[in-house]
Order: C-alpha cells, then sequence, then structure tokens
C-alpha cells in the first residue's frame, strides 16, 4: 500500500498536500480503497450502537472523513488524464428527463458535486453549461410550472426516515421486564395449580387477577410511551421548517427547503445552512462552515474555483447565489443518511438523578421481597415440622409457596418506582407540547427542567425585547435634523434634503444585501429589519430600486458581521469611475470620515467642532432609544485597479435614527423575573445610550445597576470583571466574545444557571456555552438555532418567562411525585414484611400489589406530573445547582405520612378483628380487604 501511495505521489502531476494527508489517514483505516463504502457501512453500525453516547453529527465526521479521503485520492491520484474520454455509457438519460428539456443525468451531477471534480465541472461549460443543462435561467430561475417535472426526474429534497415505531412495539417493549415475566410464569402456575386444587372457577382467581393486572400495566405504559413518541415526532416536524430564499418566476421569493428542485437558484446570508448540494454561481467573501459534515473547524472559502456546496454545511460569513444540483438522498448528507438515523433524546440530568435513586429503592425492595419470602417460607415449613406434616406434601402447599414466591416478585415491583422515569418523562412531555402552544419549540427536553432553575438570563435588545419591525424615525443629513412621521412628511423631507437626495438614494439601494420586490402592484421587502427600514425610508422619498441598482456594476461587497458593524460596497458607473458607500455603527463609520455634506449639498472638510456636533446628534438619537446608523460614501481615482474597499477618507451623507418599539408586556415579564429571582442583563452591539434608553423603559436598568461597553469589559481582568458582573445591567456595543466571557464567568465564578438569547450566528458560541440557549425563531439564523435548546419562535421576552414558569412546574410536580411515590413503597414494604415475621401471612396480595403499582405509579404520574405551572412559581427564588432534590420539607412529608399510614394499618392488621368484630371463616379476608381500601384510601387523602 505505501508503495502504491508512492506510485500516486509521482504519477499525479500535482498532488496536494490535503489529498496526501487525507489519504494517509484513509490508509490506516481502509488498505483496499474498493470497500471503502462497506467500511462507512459498517463503521455507522458499529456507531450506531453507541448513539446514546454520541451526536449522530459524530458519526457522520468520522463516516464522511475516511469516504472523503478515498474519494480525494481518487480525484488527485487521476492526476492530469484530459486525453482519456469519460464513460457517458455510465449515464443514460430517462425520455421524460430529455422531454423536459435536461440535457445531464441526475447522478453525474451528483457526482460532479459530491467529488468536488472541478474538470468534470469545466467539462460541461462550467456553471453557465450547468444551468443550460438543467434548462435554468440565472434572471429567471425556475418557473412553478416546471416544478413537478423536476421532482419527477431529479428527485425531492428529502431524506428517507426510519419508520415510526407501531403500538405493538411499544406493547413488545414494555412485556419485556422482567419482573413482569416472572409475574407471567407465576399467574399461569397459579392456574395450573389452582383449578385442580380448587376447581372451576375458584382456582383460576389469583392467576387471572395475576394475568389482568400485568396486561393494564403493560397497556398503560405503552400508551404513555407512544403518545410520547407521537409528540416528539409533531415536535421534530416543527424543527425541520427551514426557509430560504430563491430566485423563482423572475421574483425573489420564500421556500421551505424540502420543495427545493434541481435548478433552483439559491440566495445564501450569514448563518444559513446550505439546503442541498449545489454549484457557487456568485458572491462576496462567501466562507462556509464544513464542521458538521468532514469534521474540519477551518472554513472553507467559496469561490469560482472552489464552487461546490455541500448540504447540511452552514454559511459563516459574506454572502452567495448557488445552484441547486442535488437534492435529497443523492446529496452527501443524503448518502450517509442511509446508513446513519439520529438517535433519541438522551436521558435528561433529573432523569438521570431519579434513575440513581430508583436503582437504590429497588436494591432495598430486593432485600425485602428475599426477607419476606424466607420469613413467610421458614414459618411455613416450622408449623409442617411441628404438625409432623414435613413429608406430607399436596398441591395446596404448593399453591401457598407460590403464592409467597408472588409477593416476593411482587414487592420488588412495588419497591422498583418505574413511575419515576416515567413521571419525569411525561411531565416533560407535556410541558413541551403546552410550550410549543405557547410559540417556544423545546429541542433538547433538559432544557426544560434547567430553565426552572436558570438563575440569570442574557437578553438581546433586538427582536427580543422589541418588536423588530423597524422604521426610520428620525435622520441628520444637511446640519439639519428633521423627524420622519410617514408619508406626511414626505414633501418636507424631499425639499428639505434636495441637494443630498441623489447621494442618499445610493447609498440606501446599492448598499444592500435586501430587495425590493413588486408584485400584484404591492411591493414588499425582503431582507434583514434594519435593512429593510432603510429601503422602506428610500421609497417614501420617491426613489427607485430598481433604476438604481441599474445604474452600477457591484464589484465588492463586504457584509455585515457583529465584528466588522459595517456593510462596506464597491461599485463601479458605466461611464467610468468607481464609488465605495459604507453603512454601519455610528461611531464606528464616523470614525473613517473626514469629509460631511453641508447644508449646501456641498462636500466640506469634517472638523473637530463638527465630530462633536455630529456625535452629539448620535447620543440625543441613541437617548430617544433610537438605533444609529452612519451613511457615507468615498469616490475613488479611476485609474485605481485594486478592488479592496478602503477604510478612511469617506464623505458622511447622513446619521439616521431607526425606531425599534419595546414589545407590549416587555415590562411586566422583567418585573416577574425580578420577582423570581431571576436577573435580566441585556447584552447587545447597539450604542451604549440607545441600549440603557431601552433597559430603562423595560425595568432592566436600575439606579444601582450598572451599563458598560465591550471593549471595556474586555479589557478587565477576571478579578476586576468579578467585581463588576453583579452589578452589570447592560452592555453595549458586545461582541460574541464579549458575551461568551460573561456567561462562561457567570456559571464558572458564580454557580449562576445561565440562560441566553441569540439570533445570529456570533451568538452560537454563548448559546452553546450557556445551560440553556434560547434562539430567536423568526430573526434567528439556523447556526443559532443548531446551537440552542429551545427555539422562540415569535421572539418574545414573554415566551422566555413563560418557558421559566413551565420549567420550575417539571421540577416541582417531579418533586410531588417522587414525596407521593415513595411514601407508598415504604408503607407498602413495611407493612407486608412487619405481617409476615409476625403473623406469617401478608395482608397486601401480588394482585392487589399490582393494582397499587397500577394506581399509584403509572395514574399518579400522569395526574402529578400533567399539573399545569401556578403564578406562585414565579414568586420564590430559583433552585441552586448544588440543591438535594429530595428536600428536608419533602423527607419530614414522606416520614410523617408513613408513621401514619403504618400506625392505621398496623392496627387494622393485628386488631382488626376485634375492632370490627370480625369472626367467621372469611374474617381473615374481610379483615384483608378493608386492610387494602384503607391502604388506598390513605393515598387518595395523602394526594389531595
Amino acid at each position: 500500500m505505501e508503495s502504491y501511495l508512492k506510485d500516486f505521489e509521482v504519477e499525479s502531476k500535482n498532488p496536494t498536500e490535503e489529498a496526501i494527508r487525507r489519504w494517509r489517514k484513509a490508509v490506516a483505516l481502509v488498505k483496499n480503497p474498493r470497500r471503502r463504502f462497506r467500511f462507512v457501512a459498517d463503521l455507522a453500525k458499529r456507531s450506531e450502537a453507541e448513539k446514546k453516547k454520541r451526536h449522530i453529527q459524530e458519526k457522520i465526521r468520522v463516516a464522511l472523513y475516511v469516504q472523503k479521503a478515498a474519494l480525494q485520492f481518487i480525484d488527485a491520484g487521476a492526476g492530469d488524464r484530459s486525453n482519456e474520454k469519460p464513460r457517458q455509457d455510465e449515464y443514460k438519460l430517462s425520455e421524460d428527463a430529455r422531454t423536459a428539456g435536461f440535457s445531464i443525468h441526475p447522478d453525474e451531477l451528483a457526482s460532479i458535486t459530491r467529488g468536488h471534480d472541478i474538470k468534470a465541472l469545466k467539462m460541461h461549460g462550467g456553471i453557465h453549461g450547468i444551468l443550460r443543462k438543467v434548462s435554468v435561467s440565472l434572471d429567471e430561475g425556475v418557473k412553478d410550472s416546471n416544478i413537478p417535472i423536476r421532482q419527477n426526474v431529479y428527485g425531492l429534497n428529502r431524506y428517507t426516515e426510519k419508520p415510526p415505531r407501531t403500538f405493538f412495539v411499544f406493547v413488545w417493549e414494555a412485556l419485556q421486564d422482567l419482573t413482569l415475566i416472572i409475574l407471567m410464569v407465576c399467574g399461569v402456575v397459579s392456574i395450573g395449580v389452582g383449578i385442580p386444587t380448587d376447581g372451576w372457577p375458584k382456582g383460576m382467581y389469583d392467576g387471572v387477577g395475576i394475568l389482568i393486572s400485568i396486561v393494564l400495566v403493560v397497556m398503560v405504559t405503552a400508551i404513555s410511551d407512544y403518545r410520547q413518541s407521537l409528540q416528539f415526532k409533531d415536535l421534530d416536524r416543527e424543527k425541520k421548517k427551514i426557509f430560504v430564499q430563491v430566485t423563482r418566476d423572475k421574483k425573489r421569493q420564500k421556500v421551505s427547503i424540502y420543495d427545493l428542485v434541481v435548478g433552483d437558484i439559491v440566495h445564501l446570508s450569514i448563518g444559513d445552512q446550505v439546503p442541498a448540494d449545489g454549484i457557487f454561481i456568485s458572491g462576496y467573501s462567501l466562507l462556509i462552515d464544513e464542521s458538521s459534515l468532514s469534521g474540519e473547524s477551518e472554513p472553507v472559502n467559496v469561490y469560482e474555483e472552489k464552487p461546490f456546496l455541500l448540504s447540511g454545511t452552514k454559511v459563516q460569513d459574506g454572502s452567495g447565489i448557488m445552484l441547486v444540483t442535488t437534492v435529497g438522498m443523492r446529496t452527501e448528507w443524503g448518502k450517509l443518511m442511509e446508513t446513519l438515523s439520529e438517535g433519541g433524546e438522551d436521558e435528561t440530568p433529573l432523569q438521570v438523578k431519579l434513575n440513581g435513586v430508583a436503582t437504590i429503592i429497588g436494591k432495598i425492595g430486593l432485600s425485602f421481597a428475599v426477607l419476606t419470602f424466607l420469613v413467610l417460607a421458614v414459618r411455613f415449613l416450622v408449623e409442617k415440622i411441628l404438625k409432623n406434616e414435613i413429608t406430607d406434601w399436596s398441591s395446596t402447599d404448593a399453591v401457598i409457596l407460590l403464592n409467597y414466591f408472588a409477593i416476593a416478585v411482587t414487592i420488588i415491583v412495588v419497591a422498583v418506582p418505574e413511575g419515576l422515569p416515567l413521571a419525569v418523562t411525561l411531565s416533560l412531555a407535556f410541558a413541551m407540547k403546552k410550550l410549543m402552544n405557547d410559540r417556544a419549540l423545546v429541542r433538547h427536553l433538559s432544557a426544560c427542567e434547567t430553565m426552572g432553575s436558570a438563575s440569570c438570563i442574557c437578553t438581546d435588545k433586538t427582536g427580543t425585547l422589541t418588536t423588530n419591525h423597524m422604521v426610520v424615525n428620525k435622520i441628520w443629513i444637511c446640519e439639519k435634523p428633521l423627524d420622519v412621521k410617514g408619508n406626511e412628511s414626505k414633501e418636507i423631507l424631499s425639499s428639505e434634503i434636495s441637494g443630498a437626495s441623489s447621494i442618499l438614494l445610493q447609498v440606501i439601494f446599492q448598499n444592500t444585501s435586501s430587495e425590493v420586490i413588486k408584485e400584484d402592484g404591492k411591493t414588499s421587502i425582503l431582507g434583514t429589519p434594519t435593512e429593510s427600514a432603510l429601503l422602506e425610508f428610500g421609497l417614501l422619498l420617491g426613489g427607485d430600486f430598481d433604476a438604481v441598482r441599474r445604474e452600477v456594476n457591484i464589484l465588492k461587497v463586504e457584509p455585515f458581521n457583529s465584528v466588522r458593524k459595517k456593510m462596506s460596497v464597491l461599485v463601479a458607473h458605466p461611464h467610468g469611475g468607481k464609488r465605495a458607500f459604507c453603512k454601519g455603527a455610528s461611531e464606528i463609520v464616523l470614525g473613517m470620515c473626514n469629509k460631511f455634506i453641508d447644508f449646501n449639498g456641498e462636500s466640506v472638510i469634517l472638523s473637530l467642532e463638527q465630530v462633536k456636533n455630529i456625535t452629539d446628534v448620535i447620543n440625543s438619537f441613541a437617548s430617544e432609544a433610537l438605533r444609529t446608523l452612519c451613511l457615507a460614501f468615498k469616490n475613488i481615482d479611476d485609474s485605481s485597479i485594486e478592488n479592496d474597499i478602503p477604510d478612511d477618507g469617506y464623505t458622511l451623507i447622513a446619521v439616521v435614527g431607526i425606531k425599534d418599539p419595546v414589545r407590549p408586556g416587555v415590562k411586566d415579564a422583567v418585573q416577574t423575573c425580578l420577582a423570581a429571582g431571576i436577573t435580566v442583563r441585556m447584552v447587545t452591539g447597539d450604542n451604549i445610550n440607545t441600549a440603557k434608553a431601552i433597559a430603562k423603559e423595560c425595568g432592566i436598568l436600575t439606579e444601582d445597576g450598572l451599563a458598560i461597553e465591550g471593549q471595556e469589559f474586555r479589557n478587565m481582568s477576571l478579578e476586576q470583571k468579578k467585581a463588576v458582573i453583579p452589578k452589570i445591567q447592560v452592555m453595549a456595543r458586545s461582541l460574541p466574545l464579549d458575551k461568551h466571557t460573561l456567561v462562561k464567568t457567570l456559571r464558572d465564578e458564580f454557580g449562576e444557571v445561565v440562560a441566553v438569547t441569540g439570533d445570529g450566528t456570533n451568538d452560537a458560541p454563548a448559546l452553546h456555552e450557556a445551560d440553556i440557549g434560547l434562539a430567536m425563531g423568526i430573526a434567528g439564523t439556523e447556526v443559532a438555532k443548531e446551537s440552542a435548546d429551545v427555539i422562540i419562535l415569535d421572539d418574545n421576552f414573554k415566551t422566555i418567562v413563560n418557558v421559566a414558569r413551565w420549567g420550575r412546574s417539571v421540577y416541582i410536580n417531579i418533586q410531588k411525585f417522587v414525596q407521593f411515590q415513595l411514601t407508598v413503597n415504604v408503607v407498602a414494604l413495611i407493612i407486608n414484611f412487619v405481617s409476615a415475621c409476625v403473623s406469617g401471612s401478608a395482608p397486601l396480595t401480588a394482585v392487589q400489589l399490582l393494582w397499587v403499582n397500577m394506581i399509584m405509579d403509572t395514574l399518579g404520574a400522569l395526574a402529578l406530573a400533567t399539573e399545569p405551572p401556578n403564578d406562585g412559581l414565579m414568586k420564590r427564588p430559583p433552585v441552586g445547582r448544588g440543591t438535594s432534590f429530595i428536600t428536608k420539607a419533602m423527607w419530614r412529608n414522606i416520614i410523617g405520612q408513613s408513621i401514619y399510614q403504618l400506625i392505621v394499618l398496623g392496627v387494622l392488621n393485628f386488631y382488626g378483628k376485634q375492632l370490627l368484630g370480625l369472626s367467621g371463616s372469611d374474617a381473615t379476608e374481610v379483615l384483608d380487604t378493608v386492610i387494602f381500601n384503607a391502604f388506598v384510601f390513605c393515598q387518595v387523602h395523602f394526594t389531595g
């Protein structure tokens, strides 16, 4: 193999180091490249057995790494073999495809993208050749009428999923319980021995009673598990609702990724998930995170020479347009999904903790069961010895011993609190379903219970505390501040800014990643809220978006991101000359300017005094809770051949104040959090004055609170941070790293349980670091949603508070159930054990204990675990990290109730016949019935 590798290195004219490195790793794993797909499948099967330990993406990374290494070797090892003819006979196009105007086979198109085969792409005429062969115009996109044909020829963008488990599968799984199997055997043997001994039908009572109880226990468990699986299926369907922007029928529109077809022109921006395999058409600084597939942490630049995009990867930076070439099971992701299936939810921390409790109780129950059986059996044998009947055995004796054994097994069934995990699952599933109705999608079960312990919420401003429907409220231009009040101020604005209106419309319409869509006489805007507000303002001034865009040729774009805090574009005029436009955070753009447009519409030098005046304007806008942006431009010498966007020498056009009203009810929600002991901190990229104004309006910033800028926080030492963090209520102009540092410090140094809201790709590290990540469903990017535990579908802070309320409800409900469950188990165990030791019989029979197990465990879990939250839950402090689950008050209740019930049942067991005046042959049976009913009513009284 090593010699083969050397031959490859010699033969390949230009083997890349990456190809060699990947191949060396592949050689270590697979010695025969022809077996790579079988290896991938075997590896996937091995990983499937470990799905509770590893996330599906880890499995995909390992599998794809080997596959990709082998593919890359084959591609690189092929070297320059241009004299070889492609085997076109491999791909025979169907008659339907030819009739529809397609001239490339789906598998051939898929192999080009999956194999990153740039030579095959060039052989087909590059991207424009592929566009022709899939019968698509770059300007028009796919025609709606053509979609069914494309789906028929090239397939649907859907993955084959494992069929859902049927109800009978859940029944079969419930029947696998060892104790239930033992009881079934006891029931059958009891019937077999009872009928010859006691006759028909009396001999069947005990055995049939046990079997009916088992059937009921199994059915209740199966129904519960089946309903839960259906709920998860609904939630999973909601989780997969991802939309992308495409060009169809000459207009840009949003469609579900599952409705994409081969030939679609997809617009990608920061934070989007690549919805299918495809080829890059055009774009700016497109950086793709392929770690979910390849495991490589380094992002990949995608451009004309490296144009391939793979489904499931994420846009980390930049923007671009791609042509969809492969959908569904033909994609790289789809091929891997054939061998991998997503594992179910891992157990939540509370479930793990309670399973530990259940194991300990189960061991105690097993000890009691063995002791009870031994005591009963020894007493029985001693009685036979005393009566000299040790050699005289009958079928009745066998039934008695069998009943003792059944009682012992049933004690184990009752002692093992199967209801604990059931109660947790039911409670969490119930909370998830209710939260779904309240516009919160819980992606991970554990988030429900963790949110109930949250002691701090670090929230965004835009879209969470505010409505995220932005409008331009004020503008400073030509040295004049002007109010913008919709159409009524149109004429005043036009006359006041006539000298700068042309350049203002250019910077608004040419420096944007959004679009104005005109359809059926209606105008709509597709884009971010901030850009939409600016475009609405440009249309208000009478601007024509399409006309202004046609005036120039865009050479380069630097999209907005959280580090640059600005968006820049370089355009070329058709008659010569270049111009750069910039918009972004006020202080950053103002610092790049050395000129401004005065009241005459002329560019003049920006003096220090003017800088101070403009800074005062920015601060005055911000103090009115307006988000401020500066718009600027720079003319570039025509002789410059560089297409770099300059960072200084700009001319300031205007300062824009954008209003984003606070959501109704946010102030009350913040007050609810404070009353519940939850600290709310606002972390935003906005100007500090804007942030403070909004925070005061929401009730977040108080008199003794601290508002700080991200840069100041960043430059502090750990000790300084620890000193100021308890006072911080607002952090403005923050970078993603600041948010991440704040969350990490709160968790590690202060032991806080931190919830974080986020919507951008930049928020992913903080969302991942936090105990509970809350992503915005409307404004949030796919990267943010993927990193979050809960998706807030309406982007509303009130919904976050509702998640916390339900989280607390889950915790309290499970505590109630544990208290109830442990009391039942303690009483049932002790009364049977003590009675067996003293009187030689157990008052609670196997059938009765099974009924108790079914009613108290399963129905008790249903009743207590699904209790909705009340307002009182948000008037108590959150549960700390180290707090014991079973509190002192719970132990007091459990011990007190157990003593009370044991006294009642003990008196009835030992003195019941005298107290109730029972006599005759059936006195013991009547007494046992009274004891059973008293036991059940004690539990009803307890829960009541």
